[in-house]
């Protein structure tokens, strides 16, 4: 790895460090109308959702996506440096732990979203996200992206902002992130 990248890498765990803090705080304070305010920007979205089971102190996306009227899917991750997959999910389903304890679908059909509600630790008014490192998401949105249309929605709490989220070339953009104070489109 050259120096930059070592630098980048130094810069974004940094940025990550901070982000996780002020999350946590967001979180302890609640989400006051998030889901509701996801749910009705997705209302006049049709097509397959991918969502996510939120961990620890992630913003909870779990009433706009069984509110949503098409298929709805959440994560599973196939292998480190790979694109995620995304199973079917409805409310019902029999979950079971998969990597890093995210709660999955224990069988069901494979989707292909045209929407993904994105989680992350961070967002700039650019429209770039701060993820855990993983880069799943940038490859996932990168290979979808090259297929089609696909809206990249971040939610999250508005204290999530930050002034500039460091970046580089793998990084991709969301269309708009959706707060418990309404949604930012990027554009």
């Amino acid at each position: 790895m050259s120096d930059q990248g070592l630098d980048m890498t130094a810069i974004k765990a940094e940025a990550r460090r901070a982000a996780f803090a002020g999350r946590k705080e967001a979180f302890a304070r609640g989400q006051g109308q998030a889901a509701e305010i996801l749910a009705d920007y997705l209302a006049g979205k049709g097509g397959a959702l991918a969502g996510y089971m939120p961990m620890r102190t992630e913003i909870d996306p779990l009433a706009a996506m069984a509110a949503h009227r098409g298929a709805v899917g959440v994560p599973v991750i196939i292998g480190p440096a790979q694109a995620l997959r995304f199973r079917q999910w409805t409310p019902e389903a029999q979950m079971v732990a998969g990597e890093f304890g995210a709660l999955i679908p224990a069988e069901g059909p494979w989707i292909t979203p045209q929407v993904l509600i994105v989680p992350l630790l961070a967002y700039d008014a650019r429209g770039y996200r701060l993820g855990y490192g993983g880069g799943f998401y940038d490859r996932t949105l990168e290979g979808l992206r090259a297929q089609g249309p696909v809206l990249a929605v971040g939610f999250a709490f508005a204290a999530q902002q930050v002034d500039e989220v460091p970046i580089d070339a793998t990084d991709q953009r969301l269309d708009l992130v959706v707060t418990e104070t309404g949604a930012i489109v990027f554009s």
